[in-house]
């Protein structure tokens, strides 16, 4: 079947269940409450939707430690509930994607309990070695999360890998009967009318043979040995083959420390294996490698990384546009201002959505939430950030490790989406929710902005349906100017017939407007401000949008 590149012009949202909406009152987010904001979603602008996994799990990932790859938790209202939001979808003109999550499974998966207990055809699904309780690891790799990648299991008498949590057994894809596993859950959702896949950390399925000990990576030591691994290309080329190349689904992968270079080798339109991939450079603009590790903002970071898949990815691969998503805290807290909130998230809005691609936006972005800061670290629920408060930092008292779980933890995306200023925000009926709520929902709520025309909700609104009704951002030419500035992000898009010049503020200060060469505002339309009265200059965090028609 020819692939129709039909996510080309769609804005997905992408939705964290659990604190999305509850539908039935029980505290938890779930598909009830998903499918009462099908037309919230709609109205934004969004043609699809992503959701984190929502498949059955014991949790200590939050779903990414998946127990039933071919159901739906009950939690989430089964598969039921499911049916019902895809068959609501799909009558609103709108795709579904899932996360697929198969580098690593729950402890308590049943092919785990039988692999531990070496049940043909298990006894290989997962990577064991040999060695003794409280000996020599099997190497020297270091998990995601919690330590090192070892763990000894008490049943089996070996060790088994996992990247991420001990709770997250690494598959071992090298099996061909793991492979066809994986075929088997592709072709189940794909025929139940599932559009496609969010590939979790898809490049880490395939380990360098002899897993050998890694001697140069300072931190996540083992990373260089399973990050594009040797056999990579070759299942992502044979799930293509015997199953999605059947479908008219699309595929996004993560890819955690890609480069455009490297991302080319999977998502090339031409010998690509992948559709589109979800790459990290944006989310380091403000630390090195993980959130964990901060460094002041620099907008020039940004704006680098932004181009850099502009322009190599231009005309051979589609971008998958980002800036927030459930593995990051919020972005106006980290490259925006909490003082000029509206004024900087709308900037940051335009900032994203006039790029070419395929915009991603996440639950509660589009009304501007904020990082979360709780009063006590045992408030947090993400395995990452419990373990990177007890472990790191030693020498630091108590509340500087807190104030920096607060500049970092994923759990600052994760809480309550915020639609009104009742009791728990509007999530849910219940009297106790299963997590936090930001103590600045009064102020920042659906409902409040939606009465706005001023909004942060009604700007991405409005802004999504302009980027959809100009052809310069599908198809025009992307150039950076001003690439040295670092208070200002330009950019053009042109094509014959069009130009687009956008224009962003990232200071708290007035400034000069920055005029590329060739820009006559004079022919100019202004299309889109954050400012009721724009004036000569750009008021603190101000954005434009112009358009020169020929």
């Amino acid at each position: 079947m020819e692939r129709i590149r039909w996510y080309k012009d769609m804005v997905f949202y992408q939705i964290w269940p659990r604190s999305f909406k509850d539908g039935n009152g029980d505290g938890m987010g779930d598909l009830w409450g998903v499918l009462e904001k099908l037309d919230y979603i709609k109205a934004l602008g969004c043609d699809g939707i992503w959701f984190s996994p929502i498949y059955p799990s014991p949790g200590a990932d939050c779903g990414y430690d998946i127990a039933d790859y071919m159901d739906i938790s009950p939690e989430f209202g089964g598969m039921e509930a499911f049916k019902q939001v895809l068959e609501g979808v799909h009558a609103r003109g709108m795709k579904l994607v899932m996360d697929l999550v198969i580098n690593h499974t729950s402890d308590e998966h049943e092919w785990f309990q039988k692999s531990r207990q070496r049940i043909a055809p298990y006894t290989d699904y997962y990577i064991w070695r040999k060695g003794e309780k409280d000996g020599k690891l099997p190497n020297n790799w270091d998990s995601n999360f919690e330590g090192k990648a070892w763990t000894w299991d008490e049943v089996r008498g070996e060790y088994y890998l996992h990247l991420f949590a001990v709770k997250q057994p690494d598959l071992n894809m090298d099996n061909p009967l793991v492979r066809e596993e994986v075929k088997k859950i592709l072709r189940f959702w794909l025929d139940m009318g599932v559009d496609g896949f969010r590939e979790d950390v898809i490049t880490y399925i395939s380990k360098k043979d002899g897993l050998p000990n890694d001697r140069v990576f300072p931190i996540y030591k083992g990373m260089r040995h399973y990050n594009h691994g040797p056999r990579i290309h070759e299942y992502l080329a044979e799930f293509k083959r015997d199953v999605l190349d059947h479908y008219d689904c699309f595929t996004l992968a993560e890819a955690p420390l890609v480069s455009p270079k490297r991302a080319l080798s999977y998502i090339d339109e031409h010998r690509g294996q992948m559709d589109m991939m979800i790459q990290f450079q944006c989310q380091c603009a403000d630390c090195l490698f993980t959130d964990y590790i901060p460094l002041p903002f620099s907008l020039r970071r940004m704006k680098k990384a932004f181009t850099d898949w502009q322009y190599k990815l231009a005309g051979r691969a589609w971008n998958m546009l980002y800036l927030e998503n459930h593995d990051h805290p919020r972005i106006i807290s980290r490259y925006g201002s909490e003082k000029f909130w509206k004024e900087s998230g709308k900037t940051l809005a335009t900032a994203l959505l006039f790029q070419q691609g395929t915009p991603f936006i996440y639950q509660g972005q589009e009304i501007g939430m904020l990082n979360w800061q709780p009063e006590n670290p045992d408030m947090y629920e993400d395995v990452q950030t419990r373990y990177t408060y007890a472990h790191s930092s030693l020498n630091k008292p108590a509340e500087v490790r807190l104030k920096k779980m607060w500049r970092s933890s994923r759990d600052s995306a994760r809480t309550l989406v915020q639609w009104d200023d009742s009791a728990n925000a509007g999530f849910t009926t219940a009297v106790k929710s299963w997590f936090h709520v930001n103590p600045n929902y009064p102020r920042i709520n659906v409902a409040q902005q939606d009465a706005d025309p001023d909004s942060i909700l009604n700007f991405y609104r409005k802004a999504i349906a302009l980027r959809k009704s100009l052809p310069a951002v599908r198809h025009g030419e992307y150039r950076e100017h001003l690439r040295l500035s670092g208070k200002h992000y330009v950019y053009s898009r042109t094509m014959p017939g069009e130009r687009l010049l956008v224009v962003c503020s990232f200071s708290g200060k007035e400034t000069k407007l920055p005029l590329p060469r060739g820009f006559d505002l004079s022919q100019a339309e202004l299309l889109l401000c954050n400012y009721a009265t724009p004036g000569t200059g750009l008021h603190p965090w101000e954005c434009r949008v112009y358009r020169w028609q020929e």
